[in-house]
């Protein structure tokens, strides 16, 4: 097996014990996006779900962990791999699907799909396209947090393909001269696409691509949800302090293919098989036994429940209705009245 992403990553040394409440989320909201994402990518085999489709199966931990450790007033960006976070966050999951369907009910009224999915009510500002393009707007989005006075911070996430692009250097770049409250996260999951880190790169620690601007920066073991924890509350300290961004390598990895379409002859099963032994909702699970937190029964009901909430989701979605055709010619502007005229 080839050397690990995360072979290198550093668990936080603070001994923090996490409540029972604390773990019993962690693995309903995990479970909640792993049942999710396998039930997506079963429905775009039937052809329920069209277009691109990028599951997060296996990178729970994190978001799971920075929720935990964010406040619900603060703001989240990240890339196309975006059904998890707004469904941690407390996004509808029927709102959820129905947008993967393509349906009016849809988060983004079945405009968006799947690699576009926005919640302005959880704060999250969406999933985006473009690689690295959602990078300058979060430095953005934590510009207008400074500018408001507020003690919010902005987390913004993005694959480890998307630092190669010259807006990941230019936003990281405003955001410590200007000591923007935002926190960096690259998911590296091992491989931009099909292509290994190694192969684009003389430097793969990415972490250490934030120091040439004097950014905080850090590997963090993503595949411990405790680990993604401590690491983006230390983060969001240092953003409220005034202190501004940091830079978080979450060492991670994708079960799955990089999209529905990706036939994955880049790797092994061997070394996919190597990294479920450390699946985090696996460990999570075993930690609350271990703790006493839960009884397996107890956890059964958990999963009964979340599969039935999944399942509802399912049914939502194929019964609601496609958008109207002129819905097309919609959202396009904002209309605003603006205190001057423009000649």
């Amino acid at each position: 097996m080839s050397a690990t992403p995360q072979a290198k990553a550093k668990t936080p040394k603070e001994k923090t014990e996490f409540s029972k409440e604390t773990y019993l989320r962690w693995f309903e909201m995990m479970y909640l996006m792993r049942r999710f994402e396998d039930r997506s990518g079963q429905l775009y085999g039937m052809q329920k779900i069209r277009g691109f489709c990028h599951l997060y199966i296996g990178q729970e931990a994190c978001a799971a962990g920075a929720i935990t450790a964010l406040t619900p007033d603060d703001k989240w960006i990240t890339a196309y791999r975006d059904h998890a976070h707004p469904l941690g966050l407390g996004t509808d999951p029927r709102a959820v699907m129905a947008e993967l369907f393509g349906k009016e009910t849809g988060i983004s009224k079945g405009k968006g799909g799947s690699m576009h999915i926005f919640d302005k009510s959880k704060n999250f500002f969406g999933g985006h396209g473009i690689v690295g393009g959602q990078v300058p707007l979060g430095a953005g989005i934590a510009f207008a947090e400074k500018y408001l006075k507020t003690s919010n911070v902005c987390i913004c996430y993005m694959g480890d393909g998307a630092v190669r692009q010259g807006a990941f250097h230019e936003a990281l770049n405003l955001a410590m001269l200007w000591k923007l409250p935002v926190i960096f996260v690259i998911e590296n999951n091992g491989y931009a696409m099909g292509t290994s880190v190694k192969r684009t790169s003389n430097v793969t620690d990415l972490y250490t691509l934030g120091e040439g601007y004097d950014i905080p920066s850090e590997p963090v073991d993503a595949m411990s949800v405790e680990a993604v924890h401590l690491s983006v509350a230390r983060a969001a300290e240092r953003a409220r302090a005034g202190e501004g961004p940091s830079l978080l390598e979450f060492r991670t990895y994708r079960y799955k293919g990089h999209s529905m379409s990706d036939p994955q002859k880049y790797r092994t099963k061997e070394e996919v098989d190597e990294y479920k032994k450390r699946d985090p909702i696996e460990v999570v699970r075993q930690a609350i036994l271990d703790k006493k937190y839960s009884t397996e029964k107890e956890l059964e009901a958990i999963v009964e429940k979340v599969n039935a909430l999944v399942e509802d989701s399912v049914k939502f979605a194929e019964e609601s209705n496609y958008p109207d055709p002129k819905e097309a010619l919609t959202d396009i502007y904002v209309q605003k009245d603006y205190p001057f005229t423009i000649d």
